[in-house]
């Protein structure tokens, strides 16, 4: 039996969690491990201005995966992470893809297309029936 739009539509929320709680325990994990993570990992990588972009970058991560967990404002919440996503890949991935080509780039890309994927998804589809998404446009 063919599955119906509502029937696929009610399982977004199990999308939503993928890249929700991806980039809120990333976010999370900036201001855990500042040295590492964060700031020190902002400046191992090149980023310009690391001391601000770490946090805002954490919180940025933070927010708005939370608000994809809940399925609140879905499509607005993907277009920030989907330029978090867009930076990582400039300062992380295209210098592999320039001094190593694809196939290594992608390998290290893999957890990155997924997720960018992810956000594509919702960002057309929005959050699905179990979202407060859904409940806000009921009361509206």
């Amino acid at each position: 039996m063919a599955k119906t739009h509502s029937s696929v539509d009610s399982w977004l929320w199990l999308i939503r969690l993928i890249p929700g709680f991806t980039f809120f325990l990333e976010g999370l994990q900036k201001f855990i491990y500042p040295d590492t993570l964060g700031v020190g990992r902002f400046i191992q990588i090149g980023i310009p201005h690391a001391a601000f972009w770490a946090p805002v970058t954490g919180a940025t991560e933070m927010l708005f995966g939370l608000l994809l967990i809940v399925g609140l404002f879905t499509r607005l919440a993907t277009i920030p992470l989907l330029i978090v996503m867009a930076v990582a890949f400039v300062y992380t991935k295209w210098p592999l893809l320039i001094h190593k080509g694809f196939l290594p780039m992608f390998h290290e890309y893999r957890t990155d297309f997924a997720m960018t994927l992810s956000l594509v998804f919702l960002l057309i589809a929005g959050g699905g029936s179990w979202s407060l998404d859904h409940v806000r446009k009921k009361h509206v």
